[in-house]
This record gives structure tokens, sequence and C-alpha cells, in this order.
């Protein structure tokens, strides 16, 4: 049996561990836009009936349009990302799998949960080298930040497509990155890239995601995902916010200025930053477990790593009395008072 994967956003596992910490919570642990879109009023319909096709064509092509995709016919819209993750291993023949890490645990979770060969590398060139056909890259990666250029991921499809090979590359992070970053608008073959509407707008509970893949790829994920399988107000939402120029930009300034602010905290806290994007930053730190513990008493929930045991990931705070409270936290040195974090059960 295989472990389930530690996630960010666990606040019921934080709130076991420091029962005494103060309320609410501000949750740094996921790279979730603490400003979510500003949800339209959805039509009594969209909760009451089924979504129709041209509803999700809708849907489709505002994220084609979104994402640089050529045609709607590459696109797949699931209920989530997380969603097509598990999906893919389902599909594809048992296969060596290499997946450029440290990255996501849950893509090697999902490969290896049916009967592939997973290995994880640190380079392109060792992952080809192993003879995988099949390559997983986040791009840019969690928690690193970690951008691969796309020319070199198109030349690492090349070279799977010669074999029926698949490239898949998560971008769950890319919508507030330079439109360069994406391996989307000029897709390579035997590729599939895996899109989430989550993070960037801040709508992680609507649960919808997207692939863009090659035509006969994306029938047979559509088809395995059976009728309906985003929900109507998803579709709603989803469609308003992605044709929504002005805001994904105001939203990217906002994030970007954010991110440079985090820095200087965690800098003035003795870390070093040494990774990220503008939703999360990862920062390294001598005593990261004493650290991460300060901010769980204060009632501010950040991810630590067991791979890594001086990371800590945190996102971004939504308004200045959350940032008042991480910076007051990061500079107090003297949290070691009262009572610590109750342990968790095994």
């Amino acid at each position: 049996a295989l472990e389930p994967v530690r996630h960010g956003g666990d606040l019921d596992a934080a709130r076991l561990r420091y029962p005494h910490a103060p309320e609410p919570w501000i949750d740094l642990s996921t790279g979730i836009d603490p400003l979510p879109y500003p949800v339209p009023p959805v039509a009594a319909e969209a909760w009451a009936r089924l979504p129709t096709s041209s509803e999700l064509q809708a849907l489709l092509a505002a994220a084609a349009r979104r994402y640089g995709a050529g045609d709607i016919d590459n696109m797949v819209a699931a209920p989530v990302t997380q969603a097509l993750i598990q999906l893919l291993p389902r599909l594809t023949p048992r296969t060596r799998v290499a997946i450029l890490g440290p990255t996501y645990d849950e893509h090697e979770l999902c490969w290896r949960r049916h009967g592939h060969d997973v290995t994880v590398t640190d380079t392109l060139d060792a992952a080809l080298r192993g003879g995988a056909r099949v390559v997983v890259v986040v791009n840019p990666n969690n928690p690193t930040g970690r951008l691969v250029p796309p020319a070199d991921l198109a030349a690492v499809a090349e070279r799977l497509a010669r074999t029926d090979g698949l490239l898949v590359v998560d971008e769950a992070f890319v919508d507030v990155l330079p439109a360069g970053a994406s391996v989307v608008p000029d897709l390579p073959p035997a590729t599939v890239v895996l899109r989430s509407f989550g993070k960037t707008y801040g709508l992680a509970g609507l649960r919808l995601g997207f692939a863009v893949a090659p035509a006969d790829l994306a029938t047979r994920m559509r088809t395995a995902l059976g009728p309906w399988a985003v929900s109507g107000p998803a579709i709603a939402i989803g469609a308003r916010a992605l044709a929504d120029d002005a805001w994904l930009a105001a939203a990217t300034a906002r994030l970007t200025a954010d991110a440079l602010r985090m820095d200087d905290l965690l800098r003035g806290a003795g870390c070093a930053i040494v990774g990220g994007t503008p939703l999360f930053r990862l920062a390294d730190h001598d005593d990261a477990a004493t650290l991460a513990q300060r901010l769980g008493r204060a009632g501010i929930h950040v991810r630590t790593f067991t791979r890594n045991d001086r990371w800590l990931r945190l996102g971004l705070p939504g308004d200045e009395p959350a940032w008042q409270r991480v910076a007051h936290a990061l500079r107090d040195d003297t949290g070691s008072e009262g009572e610590g974090p109750r342990p968790l059960d095994p």
C-alpha cells in the first residue's frame, strides 16, 4: 500500500497541533491566490439542471483562448486537475515513467498506484537515458519554481513521440508568469498539458481544471471522465473568469509585488529565498522546524517538507492585518513561551 501524500491546506491538523493558536488561522500552506476572483451571480438553473453541451463548449472556448490552445477539440475540462493526474496513469499501458523532481508528490503516487515503473530524476537527460516512455514535468515546479524552457520540453516531446511515448507538463502555476513560459501555444507532439483554475483565480473550492492534448488523447480523456464531469456553476463561473483579461493582469501585478514583500519578511527572519513563483515562496532556514512552530503558535500555517527539513513554503496573505500578523510572528523570537505543539497521532 502506498502512503497518501500530505498536502497544504490541512487546517484541521494545524488546529489539533496548536490548539491555543489565535483564530482566524492564516493559511499560507498552499499556493492559492488569497484574493479570489469575484464570483458573479449564478443563474438558478445552473444549480437545478444538468449542464448543456453548449455551456460546456463555451467554457472550453474560453479556456482555449486563455491558454493559447488552437482548438477546443484539444481541450478537456475536469472536476479539478487532480482528477486528470489520477486519470492519465489509467489510460496509459504500464511502462517506465520518469518524473522531474523533487516535485508535487501526487504524480509519483498516481503512476505507482497503477503499476508503472516510476523513477524521480533531477534532469531531463537522466529521464531519457533511463528509457522512460512517459516523462512528467511540473513547470514551473512546485515547490522550487524551477522553469524548464518550452524549447527544451519540445525536444523531449519529439524524442518521446518516436516511441509512442508521452510528455506530461503540469502548468498549475504558469498563469501568473509571462506568456512564453507555457508550451500550450506551440503544443509539441505527444504532449498533454495540465492547467489549474482554482490556484490563480483563488477558487480552489470550485474544483475545476483543464488538459490540453492532441485531439485523439483529448477524446479518450473526455470519454473516461464521462458526461457532466464539470458542474453547471463551475462552468458558468469558469467561463466568466477565464475571459476577464483585466482581472488576471491586475492579479498578476499584485501577486508579483506581494511575493517581493514576502521575500523581504523572510530574509529579515534569517531565511534565504531558494525558489518559488508569484503565488508562493520557498525559503531555506537553519532551523525551519522551529520557525514553522513559531508561526503555528501564532495561527499561521505554512508548508514543511520531510524530504528537506530546511525548507518552508509560504503562500501570500490576503489583507493588511494578515500581513502584519505574519510580520510580527516572523520577527518574534520569544514564541517558545507557553504550550508547544500537541503531537499528532501517527
